[in-house]
C-alpha cells in the first residue's frame, strides 16, 4: 500500500471513528508514521495510551513522571536512574488523548496535536522533561506543529488589556482572577484589565 493511500485510508476511518478503541489505534498508527516521516527520535514501545473523557479544554497531553534536574537540552543518562526502569532506557509516558477533542478537530487539526504531543514525548525520553521553551518551538515548526494547541472549549471570561486590546488570559470557570480583576495587570503593557465574557460579544 502506497504511502497516500495510507494516509487517504487513515483520514476515512478518522472521519467515521465513533469509539475510544478507534481514536487510539488511529492515533498510534498516525504517531508511528510521523516518527518515521519525520525523524522523531521516539521509541512509541515506551509510550502507553489512554482516552479521556473528563478533560474539558485540554487536546491531549503526555503524563509522565517527574525528574529530579532534568533539564530540556541536557541528556539524561536513564541507565544511571535504574528504579525509574528495569531495562535502562526512558520510563513509559502516557499519551492522554480528550475525547471531545478527537470529537471537535478535524483530521488536519488532529494530527498537528498529535505531533505537537510527540515534540514533548521527544524531549522527555532524551532530557527526562519537556516545555514550550525555544528548543520546543523550533522543533514544533519543523514538524509543522502548533506551538499551543486550540482550546476545544469556549472560555467562560476573556482578559483584554486595556492598553493595546490584546487578550491576555482565558479563564473557563470562576476564580480569582475573575473575582479581582481590578488588582491585575496585563504583562504586555502593564495596564489593567477588562474581564469580558464571548458571549458579550457582538
Amino acid at each position: 500500500m502506497s504511502e497516500r493511500v495510507r494516509a487517504s485510508r487513515l483520514r476515512r476511518e478518522f472521519e467515521t471513528a465513533d469509539d475510544h478503541e478507534t481514536s487510539v489505534e488511529l492515533s498510534k498508527e498516525y504517531c508511528e508514521r510521523a516518527v518515521s516521516s519525520f525523524d522523531l527520535r521516539v521509541d512509541l514501545s515506551r509510550v502507553s495510551w489512554e482516552v479521556s473523557t473528563r478533560a474539558k479544554r485540554r487536546a491531549a497531553a503526555v503524563k509522565r513522571p517527574k525528574i529530579s534536574e532534568a533539564t530540556v537540552g541536557d541528556p539524561i543518562a536513564w541507565a544511571d536512574r535504574p528504579t525509574l526502569s528495569e531495562d535502562g532506557g526512558a520510563p513509559t509516558c502516557t499519551m492522554s488523548l480528550s475525547w471531545r477533542a478527537f470529537e471537535s478537530f478535524d483530521f488536519g487539526e488532529w494530527t498537528a496535536t498529535l505531533r505537537h504531543e510527540l515534540v514533548h514525548v521527544e524531549q522527555f525520553q532524551r532530557f527526562g522533561t519537556t516545555d514550550h521553551g525555544a528548543a520546543f518551538e523550533r522543533r514544533a515548526e519543523a514538524l509543522d506543529a502548533p506551538v499551543r494547541v486550540r482550546h476545544f472549549a469556549t472560555p467562560a471570561y476573556l482578559f483584554i488589556c486595556t492598553e493595546c486590546d490584546d487578550i491576555v488570559a482565558r479563564r473557563f470557570r470562576d476564580c480569582k482572577l475573575v473575582r479581582e480583576v481590578d488588582s491585575y495587570v496585563s504583562s504586555c503593557c502593564e495596564a489593567s484589565l477588562d474581564c469580558e465574557s464571548p458571549d458579550d460579544g457582538d
